[in-house]
């Protein structure tokens, strides 16, 4: 009788473990199907040099950006320079670019599915993204061969209308000496989704936020800038000697005195919660992309130190797209949609193409500090950048020269958003050792704002 519960107990621990193993299959199988189907050892899916032979991907009017011909092998659009400015979204054909969509989103492009599994790969799936191609194009013309990246998003939707990222390179022609090659250094990386840099004063607009609503009589108090201040151990050096200056004026003038000193004030308790508060320390889901997190080092900082970092130096470093998404909620009362990159999937079926939806950021600025910086932002475009740069366009922007080492020339950036009902647009451009922020990447911001805005 003992032997016979012996049994019966092993038959049911074997049969206890049989149903938990496929539970945990069932389990895998449904959160990583996809990526099981679209791994590149699946020969219905991928030719023998491991490139994806299913599926098309177009930007958001159907321009085909990368498909598969009638020999079965994957070709790109017909314009090199086109190929070049959304590679970043599309993809190589080896691989090396984690954000493209061949991919990072390979599984849909196949038209896999629980039901179906991949049934339909001889054809795929359309992919539209939300990209314009001919933007990308100007944009990467606008870098001129620069390092950097230029992107676009529309901060009520999530649309990113344009994103590029440079180096960049032909997917149909790769250059032998990718590898050794300074011209292509970190060309597999996408620098507005992956990468984080020093932000210079464009970093002013989070120490901004903080002084509007912590510092008392921001309105009618006045700063001194001779050029340059003393603070503790660090002395903090301006672009300019400005004199005496408002706040409105001191955020024009982009001048380190009076901010380092308005750091200093705030102290770093409050310079990390909004820092944290704006998202810049954060990562967003750009359909599903992971965006790198900026770092910060407050805690511990001297109050020189401190005074740096209010300013956008020090130990800053911020991600672009996280940047862009908070000009996006200055712009929308303190709350933006997070960017995406895929528009809507075709479908092998026929069926209508499936559009995808955008979440929503927290509040990363309240509402009527929101208003109050925008107001400081459009001055900034009156009085220092000039309209005439940017026609048509109710701008709102913030440059920044940010110093990245003696021996190099600084980060140019330039950031902000249109206030045009028809173009609620925030936008960030870097062009990494590029120089003057408002010169260098206020110039490529203009350029592609332009098209934009006014067409092509």
């Amino acid at each position: 009788m003992k032997k016979v519960e012996r049994r019966a107990l092993v038959c049911l621990l074997l049969a206890g473990a049989l149903t938990l193993g496929l539970l945990i299959f069932v389990g895998e199988f449904l959160v990583k199907g996809g990526s099981w189907v679209s791994s590149a050892f699946n020969r219905h899916l991928y030719n023998s040099s491991g490139v994806l032979t299913s599926g098309t991907v177009l930007d958001r009017d159907g321009d085909v950006l990368s498909t598969v011909d009638e020999s079965g092998r994957r070709t790109y659009y017909e314009n090199a320079t086109v190929r070049k400015a959304t590679l970043h979204a599309v993809g190589d054909l080896q691989g090396n670019i984690g954000t493209g969509v061949l991919n990072a989103f390979a599984d849909e492009l196949t038209g896999y599915g629980l039901i179906n599994g991949a049934f339909s790969a001889h054809r795929g799936n359309d992919l539209y993204l939300t990209l314009d191609a001919r933007y990308n194009y100007e944009a990467y013309q606008a870098l001129n061969g620069r390092a950097g990246t230029v992107a676009v998003y529309n901060y009520k939707t999530g649309e990113i209308l344009c994103m590029v990222s440079a180096p960049s390179f032909d997917p149909l022609n790769v250059p032998a000496d990718i590898l050794e090659n300074e011209r292509y250094e970190g060309a597999y990386l996408n620098r507005f989704l992956s990468a984080t840099f020093t932000p210079g004063s464009v970093f002013k607009t989070v120490t901004a936020a903080a002084a509007i609503e912590k510092l008392p009589d921001i309105d009618s108090r006045t700063w001194t800038c001779s050029g340059s201040v003393q603070i503790g151990d660090e002395t903090i050096v301006c672009s300019g000697t400005h004199g005496e200056e408002t706040f409105a004026q001191a955020l024009a003038n982009s001048c380190n005195v009076a901010f380092a000193e308005m750091a200093v004030e705030l102290g770093a308790d409050t310079l990390k919660a909004y820092t944290e508060k704006a998202g810049l320390t954060g990562s967003y889901s750009v359909s599903g992309l992971p965006t790198a997190k900026g770092t910060f080092d407050f805690d511990g900082a001297t109050d020189g130190q401190l005074g740096w970092a209010g300013v956008g130096q020090y130990h800053d470093a911020v991600n672009p797209c996280a940047l862009m998404v908070y000009m996006g909620a200055v712009a929308n009362g303190g709350k933006a949609a997070v960017p995406k990159l895929i528009l809507k999937y075709g479908n092998a079926l026929g069926l209508p193409a499936l559009r995808t939806s955008s979440g929503r950021t927290g509040r990363l600025i309240d509402a009527k500090t929101a208003g109050v910086l925008s107001e400081l932002m459009a001055n900034n475009v009156v009085s220092t950048y000039g309209t005439d740069r940017f026609p048509n366009m109710d701008l709102c922007a913030k440059s920044g020269t940010a110093e990245v080492g003696a021996d190099q020339r600084p980060h140019a950036w330039f950031t902000g958003f249109l206030r045009n009902e028809d173009a609620p647009y925030a936008f960030v451009v870097l062009v990494e050792n590029g120089g003057g922020g408002a010169s260098v990447a206020g110039t490529v911001a203009g350029r592609v704002l332009d098209v934009i805005v006014n067409g092509y």
